[in-house]
């Protein structure tokens, strides 16, 4: 019996999420009601209020999954030796680039500072368990170097779902390593 309420439980917050989703594509975040959500979903309200507290605790819930899906794809990396700093960077963009879409709603215009805060805390999250394997010291903080690498995640994810739509996610990921280890140095031209 209890497989079958926890099916039922995961059909519904499935649903929920579909729905969320559904409406942000189509009028963004902000302007999401609890009532559209449900309505959306065929669900009742006091089954939405079962699962979550509110619209911002729904959107949050979809981000464990996602964090389910990076700590999955960094085990298999783990796995098969390929493990190194900040190795999750590719799964994320992977993510991204196929709901992409989503990505855009919620990191652009039509999305929430809730899910930017909410991607953050993920990143964050991958970010630390890296640095404190893979830090060496040296005179940078090492959360000045957290928020550095989350702030330059994020914009290299904003920049290749907006200003180019063709790109791959490994594309997207060896410009974001590029820049992270070598930084824009080597790319200037320096004065003669």
């Amino acid at each position: 019996m209890e497989e079958k309420i926890d099916r039922r439980s995961s059909r519904t917050r499935r649903a929920l999420h579909e729905a969320l989703i559904s409406l942000i594509l189509r009028k963004g975040y902000d302007a999401i009601t609890i009532q559209e959500i449900i309505d959306e979903a065929d669900v009742g309200r006091a089954t939405f209020y079962a699962h979550y507290r509110n619209k911002e605790d729904l959107l949050r819930g979809g981000f464990s999954t996602l964090r389910r899906e990076l700590k999955a794809a960094r085990d298999v990396d783990a796995s098969k030796g390929m493990r190194g700093p900040l190795s999750f960077s590719l799964a994320l963009f992977e993510h991204a680039f196929a709901y992409r879409n989503v990505y855009r709603a919620m990191l652009g215009g039509r999305g929430s500072s809730v899910a930017l805060d909410e991607m953050r805390r993920v990143l964050s999250e991958f970010v630390k368990e890296d640095l404190s394997t893979y830090w060496r010291g040296g005179e940078i903080p090492r959360e000045l170097a957290l928020q550095f690498v989350v702030g330059a995640f994020v914009t290299v994810l904003r920049w290749s779902l907006e200003q180019r739509p063709k790109m791959t996610a490994p594309e997207a990921e060896a410009m974001f390593s590029r820049l992270l280890m070598q930084g824009v140095g080597p790319l200037l031209r320096m004065p003669v």
